[in-house]
């Protein structure tokens, strides 16, 4: 699988059901449904990689663990903003565990890794920076905004400023990799 592929499948099923959750929100205006929603597809990924014997990535059990946390506190409360918190919570996680060098590796093809790691060591610091930031304006968000304009910015906000650190990233790392003279295989791309 190319390296763009290869990043998207795993990003997309780690926020999967976050992704889930704010549509399902933004069609219905029903929080409670959604949520309900967000929290069983969270457990179907966990149930459906377990049965696959496959590993389960540190951001899909957080991601689980929060959603049923500050979901269910959103179901017994009847009030938005323990799940709005979420997003907040997940994006401080991130932020920490993307502080460590080499996370970003299980995204990065096989074929390119050693070449990629320190610059993927570089990257994973500014990732580090976008997620508490994000963190931050989710939570400024909680206490100025809405529900919808709240589920508006985490649907397309946010995961634009992802696209675009990914696309920045994506095009430094092929500019330092072809002035070292290192050649990425055809649809291999680091990060």
């Amino acid at each position: 699988m190319g390296g763009f592929g290869y990043t998207v499948r795993y990003f997309a099923a780690d926020l999967a059901a976050m992704i889930l959750f704010l549509v399902v929100f933004l069609a219905t205006k029903n929080i409670y449904l959604a949520t309900g929603v967000g929290i069983a597809t969270g457990m179907a990924q966990i149930a459906w990689g377990l049965a696959r014997k496959a590993p389960i990535g540190m951001l899909q059990w957080t991601s689980l663990g929060l959603v049923v946390v500050f979901g269910g506190a959103t179901l017994l409360t009847h009030d938005a903003r323990f799940i709005m918190f979420k997003p907040t919570a997940v994006h401080l996680v991130l932020g920490a565990t993307m502080l460590k060098r080499g996370w970003m590796e299980r995204y990065t093809p096989p074929a390119v890794r050693e070449v990629a790691r320190p610059m993927l060591n570089l990257f994973g610091y500014i990732w580090a920076g976008l997620m508490f930031t994000i963190a931050a304006v989710n939570l400024a968000l909680i206490f100025t905004v809405d529900a919808a304009t709240w589920a508006k910015v985490n649907l397309f906000i946010d995961p634009l400023a992802i696209i675009a650190l990914f696309v920045v990233q994506n095009a430094y790392m092929r500019m330092r990799a072809a002035a070292a003279g290192y050649t990425i295989p055809s649809g291999k791309t680091p990060g």
